[in-house]
């Protein structure tokens, strides 16, 4: 039924002009859109248990009174409100806390009866929930949607209520559902013993028990795994079948700078150059993720590569998202091939960022053109229409989710079917690299060089601050150098940058004596350049900064790192700025300065305490935030998942990709009249598609 998918909102009884600019703040603008809104969890009111019984520790729904209202602005953060409620039943009394949702006070009115759901803890001396879920209960006559056994509790923004939303979506199932097409074919379903699509989304939203509500999951999971494979899969069957470049790979300039590199590979840094080396010398084309930590030896490994396309001739470029970064790759590389020649003349390496001079950039232009640049390492200047090759044979992709799926596309195209080399930092997990890179090989540098001290990370509450600052001044005094790095407050874009002039400010009188240097995004490159060189060059003791140090530069002597506001950060982002300390012969230090107030705060502080393998706190990251979230909304070139977790779910993916495989073994271009409606779901499900399958 193709016209599901395009009615709007609008159409539907009880939405007027103000609720459908709401619902599209939720993303909800068609009909398609709102019965694919799945509930966050449920609540199930035949198990409401009274104040008195509930346990600390644990989730817990209760239904209770208001018996009193507060709200008051944090001391400790300036406009940052905090509602409070006292609850009682017959039985007793529970305090409730909500941060930064001021409209709440409006809500919580003396004597208005509500079920909330949360977490119970204990807080000087008296129950507690923080964050709580919550329903307030007017009376109405929609209690069948409201007040049954099992009720779906969705995410919601201010002017949309539960009840409202329930009510929509009961209408939108009624009238639709009749017309819903089913996109998986009969016989799949039957082999997987799934319910048919109509059934499932009723099911899903208000589940008469919580083993249709299960098997609706199982249903909608599996549909969701099985068409995100496809694209996938069909790329990686297009890239193999597409014939690609066959090089030397143990050429005359592989084998000098093997030879002179003055430091010994680690055996993870060899088997993944052998696994580079078998894809370059195969004749198809090479399309390999490169995952390893911060300090991993992922830069080395990747101009190894390139020298592999220098001995046939080919050029290589290496995209890196940063000026800073693409500076030091080419400072560095440039001096390792100092004394390396071949064909009577120097490699010749090019840098290509927006800040060079017109001259400067058409005098690059024109070398990489006639074939004179060997390597160019660039920002996304290297996209730019202008930048042409004449041979290239390798792109090198840094720091790979900061660049659209687009913009990745962009530089293979300068070429004529170069190999690919994929780089992150940030270790992915098995469950969810088979999910989102299935269409990629996959290399990992698990193990760090020899000699590399792991960090020790501190954790310090705010009013321990003076200790904190107390023992990197003492470590500074021995000659090491620190950063102090401040979160950027989404709230208020302009937020992160005073907090971090507050914080110059306090460490520019904590530390006198000393030279402290700023630097934050908005800071113009040139001067970002300055202060991270003076920094580099020792000119600075302490740098304080916002994340622009994520993707920065090493600095060996630097091995303090003090983290303010650390539960604003996410916890890949953390293990990456811990990273930075990770250099130098002298033990690191992560101080973090840090109340977390929520759940998955208090987790994300406990890992990054506790764990230092960056793939194990990959698999905690997974854990906490759930697959969808992991990269960031569209990191990976797909929209989030809304209901499969490959976590979870394992063996349903693979069910799921052993379909889809099977599928494409039958019909590889969805071209088959059975299956064109399958290739319509999927430009529907996922407006990328068509993107996707241009890429590679």
């Amino acid at each position: 039924m193709q016209e599901r998918y395009n009615i709007s909102l609008r159409y539907l009884k009880g939405v007027g002009p103000k609720k459908v600019k709401l619902l599209n703040r939720l993303g909800l603008k068609t009909i398609e859109d709102l019965l694919y809104y799945f509930p966050r969890r449920y609540l199930n009111r035949s198990k409401l248990i009274p104040i008195s019984q509930i346990k600390e520790g644990e989730y817990q729904a209760i239904k209770a009174r208001v018996l009193a209202r507060g709200d008051r602005e944090s001391w400790q953060r300036r406009g940052f409100s905090i509602v409070e409620a006292a609850f009682g039943d017959e039985t007793g009394k529970i305090y409730c806390v909500w941060f930064n949702q001021p409209y709440l006070k409006n809500y919580f009115k003396p004597g208005i009866e509500a079920v909330l759901y949360g977490r119970v803890e204990k807080y000087q001396g008296r129950l507690q929930m923080v964050q709580a879920e919550f329903e307030l209960l007017s009376g109405d006559k929609d209690a069948v949607l409201n007040l049954a056994q099992i009720v779906p509790i969705y995410g919601l923004i201010e002017g949309i209520s539960q009840r409202y939303l329930r009510k929509l979506i009961k209408h939108a199932l009624d009238e639709f559902i009749p017309r819903v097409c089913d996109g998986l074919p009969y016989a799949l379903r039957k082999r997987h013993n799934l319910l048919n699509l109509a059934k499932s989304l009723i099911y899903i939203h208000f589940p008469p028990d919580e083993n249709l509500q299960q098997e609706a999951y199982r249903r909608l999971a599996f549909e969701e795994f099985f068409l995100y494979q496809i694209p996938i899969l069909m790329r990686k069957m297009r890239r193999v079948q597409k014939k690609g470049l066959v090089h030397r790979v143990d050429g005359v300039i592989f084998n000098s700078l093997m030879q002179n590199l003055p430091f010994k590979l680690t055996a993870a840094q060899e088997r993944v150059l052998l696994e580079i080396k078998k894809d370059m010398g195969a004749g198809s084309v090479m399309q390999r993720l490169l995952q390893g930590e911060v300090g991993s030896g992922k830069t080395i490994v990747a101009f190894l590569a390139s020298c592999i396309a220098f001995d046939g001739g080919y050029q290589a470029a290496f995209m890196v998202p940063t000026e800073i970064l693409a500076k030091q790759h080419y400072e560095r590389i440039k001096y390792q091939v100092s004394n390396i020649k071949y064909q009577d003349r120097k490699i010749k390496i090019g840098l290509l960022v927006s800040s060079l001079g017109k001259k400067e950039k058409e005098k690059i232009y024109r070398e990489l053109k006639e074939g004179k640049v060997d390597l160019i390492i660039g920002t996304h200047a290297l996209l730019e229409e202008k930048t042409k090759f004449k041979n290239l044979g390798l792109v090198i992709i840094d720091e790979q989710h900061k660049f659209g799926v687009g913009q990745r596309a962009l530089l293979p195209k300068k070429g004529s079917s170069p190999d690919c080399l994929i780089m992150t930092a940030t270790p992915i997990p098995r469950t969810l690299s088979m999910t989102i890179y299935g269409d990629l090989d996959i290399s990992t540098l698990d193990r760090l060089p020899e000699g590399r001290i792991p960090p020790q990370t501190i954790l310090y509450s705010p009013d321990k601050r003076k200790e904190a600052y107390k023992f990197a001044a003492e470590k500074i005094k021995t000659g090491r150098q620190a950063y102090i790095v401040c979160p950027k407050i989404e709230e208020s874009e302009s937020f992160g940058k005073q907090s971090a002039l507050e914080v110059y400010r306090q460490a520019q009188e904590e530390f006198r004596g000393l030279k402290v240097g700023l630097v934050h995004a908005r800071l113009r490159q040139v001067e970002q350049d300055k202060v991270m060189s003076d920094f580099k060059e020792g000119k600075i003791n302490i740098l304080v900064a916002t994340t622009v140090l994520e993707v920065g530069i090493d600095v060996a002597n630097a091995s303090i790192m003090l983290i303010e506001q650390a539960d604003y950060f996410g916890l890949t982002q953390l293990h990456q700025l811990r990273g930075r300390i990770a250099r130098g012969v002298h033990q690191p230090y992560c101080l973090l300065i840090a109340d977390p107030k929520t759940d998955e705060a208090k987790e994300r502080i406990e890992a990054i305490v506790n764990l230092s393998d960056g793939f194990k706190l990959a698999e905690e990251d997974l854990k906490i935030r759930g697959p969808g979230e992991f990269f960031g909304r569209r990191q990976h070139g797909l929209s989030d998942l809304k209901i499969a977790n490959p976590l979870t779910q394992m063996h349903l993916l693979k069910e799921a990709m052993e379909e889809a495989k099977e599928l494409l073994r039958l019909d590889s271009s969805l071209t088959q009249q059975q299956n064109l409606s399958l290739k319509e779901a999927l430009k529907k499900r996922f407006p990328e598609y068509e993107e996707l399958m241009a890429v590679g």
